[in-house]
């Protein structure tokens, strides 16, 4: 997936072969025909919406989500989350089976780097969109790149608010994706409030079937801190509860004033549906990481280098050494230094 450039929403159909102006007629035709269709017999608006599809990159051709392989995906390669692998399935399952959501999917993704966070929001993209991650109703914002100026927060406010607007006119199943949280400017992302909420219809567009995902460190200290008291006290990491965490999540989120969530009505109006902790990673999910990485490349017999990445890392505390302290993020270096 390309990183997006702000601009006030795109046309689908206007690039490229399949996007002259005949074609664009021909489509449309073909969408009306399809409905009218649709009253009389419904396996002939079946024909003709896959012929739409063909000469269409609309949204909703391209929208195909298989909940049963993201599922899957979740418990297959994410490794020692079990908080964001129930979290994420269920609520991505729960919206999606409802037609007529009452207000959008909200994730806030929060733990230290190499847990997963990046990794989960790349496979809702892949089994939601038939194009995958590459799909243009997927979009990404990085703080760095695209809110660099603190002092241009105005702008930026406006610029925002009229793109997500615009992508959401052109499809209502647009996926958001707000990158190094920590790093976005304060009160950048309150615009997004009208956008969050229940409301039905804004601006004529329904908001209400669009999935937000945020993606933060803020609050690791809180989460490892959790993991390791239960780690000392022998309990099994798989007994740590959201309950544990949500609220505490949300309060030091909204209370850092490194956090984009800082102060931020978004909390305050609780616009969030679920603060997702990733919890610190032990070196057994590590070896996993790397055991992965290596079958993909057609080495998975390489267990040498298995144990030579496992006992490369940097573990913390140093009584205990328990967690990763860059989780699997310097995995694949690693693996090329020890092949």
């Amino acid at each position: 997936m390309e990183v997006e450039k702000l601009q006030t929403g795109r046309s689908s159909l206007g690039e490229g072969p399949v996007g002259s102006p005949v074609c664009q007629s021909a489509a449309k035709m073909l969408a009306v025909l399809c409905v009218l269709l649709l009253s009389l017999y419904n396996p002939v608006c079946g024909v003709f919406q896959k012929l739409y599809c063909t000469i269409s990159e609309s949204c909703e051709c391209d929208f195909k989500p298989n909940i049963r392989d993201l599922e899957w995906d979740l418990y297959k390669n994410l490794y020692g989350q079990h908080l964001a692998q129930d979290i994420v399935s269920e609520e991505v399952a729960r919206f999606l089976q409802n037609k007529s959501p009452d207000r959008p999917l909200v994730l806030s993704f929060h733990g230290s780097s190499g847990t997963g966070k990046t990794l989960v929001s790349s496979m809702l993209g892949n089994h939601l969109y038939g194009s995958a991650m590459s799909s243009p109703y997927v979009h990404q914002f990085v703080p760095t790149l695209h809110f660099p100026l603190p002092q241009r927060v105005d702008e930026y406010r406006e610029e925002l608010k009229s793109w997500v607007q615009g992508n959401l006119t052109e499809c209502a199943r647009s996926v958001f994706i707000f990158d190094e949280m920590e790093k976005m400017p304060s009160g950048l992302i309150d615009v997004l409030e009208p956008f969050l909420g229940p409301s039905h219809v804004v601006f004529r567009t329904n908001y209400r079937k669009a999935i937000y995902i945020f993606i933060s460190t803020t609050g690791e200290e809180v989460i490892n801190r959790l993991a390791l008291e239960n780690r000392q006290a022998g309990r099994d990491r798989e007994e740590i509860k959201l309950a544990d965490l949500q609220e505490a999540v949300a309060q030091t989120a909204y209370n850092n004033d490194t956090s984009g969530f800082f102060q931020s009505s978004v909390i305050q109006q609780k616009l969030v549906t679920r603060f997702v902790p990733f919890l610190p990673l032990s070196r057994r999910h590590v070896e996993r990481c790397v055991l992965s990485q290596l079958c993909q490349q057609g080495s998975c017999g390489r267990t040498d280098v298995v144990d030579a990445v496992g006992g490369d890392m940097i573990y913390t505390p140093v009584q205990g050494q328990y967690f990763s302290t860059t989780g699997c993020k310097a995995v694949p270096a690693k693996i090329n230094f020890f092949l």
